[in-house]
C-alpha cells in the first residue's frame, strides 16, 4: 500500500512560471468575475481554496528552475500547457524528454481554433488538447455544439482532450462543467479520449459511473491535495478503474510539490495500482 520510490512519476498537470507576478492567470475570464475579493486580493482565481499557494520567487531561468523542482520530487515527465511563447519553445528545445504538451483552446473561435490545433500539432507534436469550459468567454458547456468541431479534430488527430469538470474553483457559474454533460459527448464520439480534470465534485460518484460505462473516459487528480482525493475515486482506482485514474498535480498554480508528495505517502492505493496511477496510465494514454 505504500507509495513506491524511484518510479519516474509522470505528472499530468504542471506549470512553468513566466515570472514572479502571476496575476495574469485569469485574465481570459476576468470579465466573468464579480466579487471584489477575487478581483482585488487574489493572485490566483481560486485562492480561497488553497492554504499555501507556492511562491516561485525570482529565477533567472524558470524552465531550468521547474526541472529542478521535478528532479527533487522524482517527477520524470510533466504535461504542461503550450503557450506558443519563448518559455514553451525553450522547454521543448532544452528538455524535450521531460515535458510533453497540451494546447489550451477556446471553442468560441470555431474553425479558426480547429486550424490552430492542427497547425501547432504539426509544429510541436502535441500530446493533448485542453479546455476549461467555465473559463471560456462566453461560457461554453462540455456538450455545447461549439465544442463538437474541437472533439472531431481531436479524434482525427488521435489526441486526448483534458476537460475541467465539476464545480469550478473560481467564483464563476458551474453549469458548463456538470459531469452529466460528458455522457452525450462520450456517446457521440466513441473514439474520443477524454480526461476529467479538477475533481468532478460534487458529482464524483457519477464520474465513476460514467467511466464504467464509457471505455475512453479517464480521471486525473489535478488541483487536489492527495489527502483530499475523493473516496469514490480511490475505491474505483483500487478496483475496476486501475487503468483509468492518472496522477496530476497542480504545481505551482495552487499546490507545492512538497505538499503533494508528503500527502501522497498516505493515499491508500493497492501495491499493483501505484505504478499505473503514477506512470503507466499516462504513458499509455499519451503514447509516451
Amino acid at each position: 500500500m505504500a507509495m513506491p520510490k524511484d518510479i519516474g512519476i509522470i505528472d499530468c498537470m504542471l506549470g512553468i512560471p513566466e515570472a514572479e507576478d502571476r496575476s495574469d492567470w485569469f485574465t481570459s475570464f476576468r470579465p466573468l468575475i464579480k466579487d471584489a475579493q477575487t478581483l482585488q486580493q487574489f493572485s490566483m482565481p481560486a485562492q480561497y481554496m488553497f492554504k499555501d499557494v507556492p511562491q516561485t520567487g525570482h529565477a533567472d531561468d524558470y524552465v531550468q528552475w521547474t526541472v529542478a523542482q521535478m528532479d527533487a520530487h522524482g517527477i520524470d515527465k510533466a504535461l504542461v500547457g503550450w503557450n506558443d511563447n519563448q518559455t514553451s519553445r525553450r522547454a521543448k528545445e532544452m528538455y524535450g524528454d521531460r515535458f510533453f504538451f497540451d494546447l489550451p483552446i477556446d471553442p468560441n473561435k470555431g474553425m479558426e481554433e480547429v486550424r490552430r490545433i492542427k497547425r501547432i500539432h504539426a509544429e510541436v507534436g502535441l500530446s493533448a488538447v485542453s479546455c476549461f469550459p467555465a473559463g471560456t468567454l462566453p461560457q461554453v458547456a462540455i456538450n455545447h455544439k461549439y465544442m463538437f468541431p474541437i472533439y472531431a479534430a481531436c479524434v482525427e488527430l488521435d489526441l486526448p482532450i483534458m476537460l475541467n469538470v465539476g464545480i469550478p474553483g473560481p467564483r464563476i457559474p458551474m453549469e458548463t462543467q456538470k459531469v452529466e454533460h460528458l455522457d452525450e459527448v462520450c456517446w457521440f464520439f466513441p473514439d474520443l479520449k477524454i480526461v476529467m480534470r479538477h475533481g468532478a465534485e460534487p458529482w464524483e460518484a457519477l464520474a465513476v459511473k460514467l467511466m464504467l460505462k464509457w471505455p475512453n473516459l479517464y480521471y486525473s487528480t489535478s488541483a487536489f491535495a492527495p489527502k483530499h482525493y475523493p473516496k469514490a475515486i480511490i475505491d474505483y482506482a483500487n478496483t475496476r478503474g486501475a487503468d483509468k485514474v492518472l496522477y496530476a498535480g497542480y504545481f505551482p498554480m495552487g499546490l507545492s510539490l512538497d505538499r503533494i508528495m508528503s500527502d501522497m505517502q498516505h493515499v491508500p492505493l493497492k501495491d499493483e495500482v501505484w505504478p499505473k496511477f503514477l506512470r503507466d496510465n499516462a504513458r499509455r494514454l499519451f503514447k509516451l
